[in-house]
């Protein structure tokens, strides 16, 4: 039998999509809740390069980087598929996976108006291409789903924790109505923690300006 151990933080998205990805596939697994503030000597052995959570440990192998833990995922063990079976459509999950990853995110302060510009681009881009789709994988939850988890449910907490609202019902009302379907699918609830923890942390980071 494989050993399968997550290390992680309860309040990370990105720990989160991997946990929902673990469970999906019905995977025994050890999850170890990682201190970020002093982490571990066997966290720091097994990922010396980025240092972040999660990180994915099957038979002492380590893997890091939640996408790629994902794919990981979906390849070691059977079951619900995270990502297509046809080749063309599995290489543009991966692409609408990195434009959320790398486009779907802003900053606050000097750079704020910068960022608003392009976080509105990016989820007008969103907008348009879940319209008439209930997922990203369409009628079943995949990758790009997985992987903007923080768009559904940790964005709109951080706004209103902010007072600095993109993300609206009126504006992108195709993104809102699928981070709403995410939020309350019945799987994925179970796998999200409560949304009153994670507004006390981020209020606790935009008062100190840190997570830890």
């Amino acid at each position: 039998m494989s050993e399968v151990k997550l290390f992680g933080a309860w309040f990370s998205p990105f720990v989160k999509r991997v946990e929902m990805a673990l469970n999906l596939k019905g995977v025994e697994y050890e999850y170890i809740e990682e201190d970020l503030k002093n982490k571990s000597p066997l966290f720091l052995q097994y990922n010396p390069i980025t240092k972040l959570v999660p990180v994915l440990v099957h038979n002492g192998k380590p893997i890091f980087e939640s996408t790629v833990i994902l794919e990981y995922i979906d390849e070691t063990w059977e079951g619900p598929s995270i990502l297509p079976k046809d080749p063309y459509e599995r290489a543009m999950s991966r692409c609408w996976a990195k434009f959320v990853e790398d486009k779907a995110c802003w900053a606050a302060g000097e750079e704020r108006e910068k960022a608003k510009k392009e976080a509105e681009e990016a989820l007008m881009i969103l907008d348009n291409e879940i319209k008439g789709k209930k997922f990203f994988g369409g009628d079943n939850i995949g990758l790009v789903d997985y992987v903007g988890n923080f768009i559904a449910l940790w964005i709109p907490i951080l706004q209103d924790v902010v007072g600095f609202h993109i993300l609206t019902e009126h504006k992108f009302p195709n993104v809102w109505k699928w981070g709403d379907e995410l939020c309350n699918d019945n799987f994925v609830k179970k796998n999200l923690p409560e949304k009153e923890k994670v507004s006390s942390v981020l209020k606790r980071a935009f008062e100190t300006g840190s997570l830890y």
